[in-house]
């Protein structure tokens, strides 16, 4: 069963993860399990509380085949965890790397976008947040996720596309992937 690790921070967005989470384990059959950078309680944009009960040195330890940052206002501020050795430590052992919206900074902030075709909120978003971002020539405007080289990016507002993409990189068979697109396109048909 293939793993899937969310990095959760105070103020993550709530609409971002939620696809991940609510279809990947009940319908596809994958391990879903969250974390966070300090064991505890954590606030959603949206008010909602959850405890959190493993911290990231779990995560290492448990050996996700993607792990995804869930986005929120924490990402562009002097608060923002800096999580970059999980992260490199996961694409080490061989992990996709995945971050939307905010999350996509601490991809930035970390040197994984910048050899690698990516996306984000804008370009002045990653280079007004991650001063050591470097990838800037590789940044694609894209409403939809865009996954290269086993990095996953995703603007805030395309947790469909970005969904689709962490299934992919988690290994789910293109006919499940494709039905899971259709579905939550279904409503705009």
């Amino acid at each position: 069963m293939a793993r899937i690790a969310i990095v959760l921070t105070n103020g993550f967005a709530d609409w971002e993860y939620s696809l991940i989470a609510g279809t990947g384990a009940p319908f596809y059959g994958l391990e879903v399990r969250f974390f966070t950078v300090t064991p505890g309680l954590v606030t959603s944009q949206g008010g909602l509380a959850a405890e959190v009960k493993d911290g990231l040195e779990v995560l290492t330890e448990w050996q996700p085949n993607v792990v995804v940052v869930v986005g929120g206002m924490i990402w562009a501020t002097p608060d923002a965890p800096d999580i970059s050795q999980v992260l490199a430590a996961a694409k080490e052992q061989g992990a996709a790397v995945a971050g939307i919206c905010g999350g996509t900074l601490a991809l930035a902030r970390s040197g994984l976008l910048d050899r690698v075709a990516h996306t984000s909120n804008d370009p002045a978003f990653l280079k007004d947040n991650a001063p050591t971002y470097k990838g800037a020539p590789l940044f694609r405007s894209s409403p939809s996720a865009v996954g290269s080289d086993g990095v996953i990016t995703a603007p805030g507002t395309a947790p469909v596309s970005f969904t689709a993409a962490v299934f992919e990189a988690a290994g789910l068979p293109a006919d499940a992937i494709a039905q899971f697109r259709q579905m939550m396109a279904a409503e705009h048909s």
